[in-house]
């Protein structure tokens, strides 16, 4: 498969009307709402097509797997800062269109933060070509990160370029037993200090940090904060990022995303706090109205992010939107994707 091939292919369907469900390895069918279209499969588009060391940024193809774009990386010292969850088989194309992030985003940000480039088919099989390899280079309207988290409803994302960063010098995890609410206000303490804290995640009356960075730093870091060092913090972090950790189990969660000072919210089925306090994990079967209140109310919003699907499309996977993002919203959708052929359903139900 080459990128005239997906030109066709997207072509066609736009004269004629079909629906289609631009998809990956599949590993983030639990994410977001509807799946509804013909699949258009982009895992034979793959490969990487630059990596520039020296200049930080790698650019591949929608269908490159997570896996083998970090083993590139990884022998010049390189990564993808923000972490990205592998799942299974996990996508390039899949990972920038989801727009999640791992545990380091508290200290490297987030995904949209890393793209700087992307080659884009639109809803009528026309190429766009957006940003550029540099960040020196970016200029205008800026398109790439915009199309981070867009769930594939603007466009197939054919090729991405991304900042890569060196790694760590030194890292070490320590932990720490302590409440929910002991939890929120050590974070928010420590996150006010120069300190190399670069992941934190809570669960269980138990809060783990990891520091990265010079190692001078990370062993002023230790002494200072004390706790008790991890068993084996890669692979913690590793299930942190991939969500096998336990925490993440059950056919109902919740991402709630809020001020990283929010006290507690005394919701039953907590099971997790990331990056810093701003990111919480709920289990819980109550009513999707009565989370949202609760989210609101503490200055945030929440997502449905794993559920049956039937249950997504019912209560809508992502927080509702003011009437003016939602003209905004549609609008976009216009002028991507004028016929409403990517993605329908994924991200709203409006489009």
């Amino acid at each position: 498969m080459d990128l005239d091939d997906l030109l066709l292919v997207v072509r066609e369907a736009c004269q004629s009307g079909r629906q289609l469900r631009l998809r990956g390895a599949g590993s983030k069918d639990f994410y977001g709402g509807m799946l509804a279209g013909d699949v258009l499969d982009v895992r034979a588009y793959q490969g990487i097509v630059a990596y520039e060391p020296t200049e930080l940024y790698v650019t591949a193809r929608c269908g490159t797997s997570l896996v083998d774009i970090e083993s590139v990386l990884a022998e010049q010292g390189q990564m993808l800062a923000f972490e990205p969850p592998r799942f299974s088989g996990a996508t390039l194309g899949g990972c920038v269109a989801a727009g999640l992030s791992g545990p380091r985003r508290q200290q490297a940000g987030a995904v949209r933060d890393f793209v700087l480039g992307v080659k884009l088919i639109d809803g009528t099989g026309q190429r766009l070509d957006f940003g550029g390899q540099v960040m020196k280079n970016v200029a205008g309207y800026d398109v790439s990160r915009l199309l981070a988290g867009s769930m594939g409803t603007l466009g197939l994302l054919a090729e991405v370029t991304l900042k890569v960063l060196p790694k760590a010098v030194a890292e070490e995890t320590i932990t720490f037993e302590m409440n929910e609410s002991e939890a929120i206000a050590c974070l928010n303490r420590w996150g006010g200090q120069p300190l190399p804290v670069s992941a934190s995640f809570w669960t269980d009356g138990r809060l783990f940090l990891r520091l990265s960075g010079a190692r001078a730093a990370v062993e002023a870091a230790r002494r200072k904060l004390g706790g008790d060092a991890a068993v084996d913090g890669k692979n913690l972090w590793d299930s942190v990022r991939d969500q096998t950790h336990p925490a993440f189990a059950g056919p109902v969660l919740w991402r709630l995303a809020l001020p990283s000072t929010a006290a507690p919210l005394g919701l039953e089925g907590l099971t997790a706090i990331e990056w810093g306090g701003g990111q919480r994990w709920l289990r819980s079967d109550l009513q999707a109205a009565d989370v949202r209140a609760v989210a609101a109310k503490a200055g945030g919003h929440a997502v449905l992010y794993r559920a049956p699907e039937s249950l997504r499309c019912l209560e809508g996977a992502f927080a509702p939107l003011s009437p003016a993002l939602l003209a905004l919203h549609r609008r976009l959708k216009k002028t991507f994707d004028p016929k409403g052929i990517l993605n329908p359903g994924r991200l709203y139900a409006e489009f």
